[in-house]
């Protein structure tokens, strides 16, 4: 498929994420990848981006909010493709994360939910920032998710790549940067999610007993504590454990090069373990630009299932760029995420606790 020019702007948002994705696996390996070929992709989909822009800018002007809210859209789902493709380097890197964090900004004008900046206060461990997006009507009640950037990230930048996810989604979502959440004294993480929760279940147009969290890159860790630490998380996208578990092995010695039937044992059980701490359904994310191995994963799983513990994987395809780095294909991976969350947010899927959970249907969700 021929990408070196993007049709005229339409303000069709399925057609702009079907694009964006076919883009995205198509990508040849680093080897075939010229350093000028590269740039005018970045600048390809970065005025793809200001050509949505326009468009949009042209809706509100005559009063077509709902073209203007996909043409908005449309024109975040390009800015994200133009981040993943700049290198950090690269003087235009700063300038499309702006881009990004304008059209959060002005989205809010013709989406008929306005994006609100919210704070936070978490007692004596000060307060954190954040994005909230209603998910419409406030009845009844909806479905939330906390969802915390990578470490990388700010919120912004991850909300600019959502919004155009959740509008398919009659979901509430809060976000926050693994910054506000991560940079605390052990525990701390834990206790500053809970005030988050409690944030979202104080509203009226929140389903309390419906809230999930989802941890992008790194924040995936935090996501399996909050989980592990408060019970009132009914689905958790995060790493099952794995990070923090595998980097103890390392600490004290623990990475066998042998395939003794004793240390496998214990690794199975620890991994249990682990996975039994969390009281909800989980979905870790292997692969990709994620924190967890996809054999790792799928060992989880096959403890999990053994165990009766619900567990779900993804795993993304990932593409090797230009100088090695990583891409993902984040249209795919990201619909598969929120799809999973919203099935597992649904009304009819909400956990009884004092029931014993049903196997994982090792559901495998490849991204192609």
């Amino acid at each position: 498929m021929d990408f070196g020019a993007w049709p005229h702007a339409r303000g069709d948002l399925v057609s702009a994420r079907r694009t964006a994705s076919a883009f995205l696996d198509s990508l040849p390996p680093e080897d075939d990848c010229a350093q000028m070929v590269r740039r005018g992709w970045v600048a390809t989909w970065t005025g793809t981006g200001d050509a949505y822009c326009r468009l949009a800018d042209l809706n509100i002007n005559k009063k077509e909010f709902d073209e203007a809210t996909e043409a908005w859209l449309c024109a975040l789902t390009a800015f994200e493709v133009a981040r993943r493709l700049v290198r950090d380097d690269d003087p235009r890197s700063a300038d499309v994360s702006a881009k990004v964090e304008a059209g959060v900004r002005r989205i809010g004008v013709s989406f008929g939910r306005e994006v609100e900046s919210v704070r936070i206060a978490c007692d004596d461990l000060g307060e954190i920032g954040g994005y909230y997006l209603a998910a419409g009507a406030p009845n009844p009640p909806a479905p939330a998710v906390i969802c915390v950037s990578s470490e990388e990230e700010k919120a912004a930048t991850l909300l600019g790549r959502l919004l155009p996810v959740m509008v398919g989604h009659s979901m509430s979502v809060l976000v926050i940067s693994h910054a506000e959440v991560a940079n605390r004294a052990r525990g701390e993480s834990e206790v500053v999610l809970s005030h988050c929760l409690d944030h979202l279940s104080a509203r009226s147009d929140v389903d309390s007993s419906r809230i999930g969290v989802y941890g992008d890159g790194l924040s995936a860790s935090l996501a399996t504590g909050f989980a592990a630490y408060d019970r009132r998380v009914a689905a958790a996208v995060c790493d099952g454990g794995i990070w923090n578990w595998t980097r103890s092995l390392k600490s004290i010695g623990w990475m066998t090069s042998t395939d003794d039937g004793a240390d496998n044992e214990m690794l199975s059980a620890y991994r249990s373990r682990l996975a039994r701490l969390l009281n909800c359904p989980i979905l870790v994310v292997a692969g990709g630009r994620g924190v967890v191995s996809v054999s790792e994963a799928i060992k989880l799983q096959a403890v999990c299932v053994a165990a009766r513990i619900d567990v779900d994987l993804l795993m993304p395809q990932l593409i090797r760029g230009c100088q090695g780095e990583a891409i993902d294909n984040f249209v795919s991976s990201d619909d598969c995420i929120f799809r999973w969350l919203a099935q597992r947010l649904s009304q009819n899927s909400t956990c009884d606790e004092s029931s014993e959970r049903a196997p994982s249907h090792y559901l495998s969700l490849p991204i192609s």
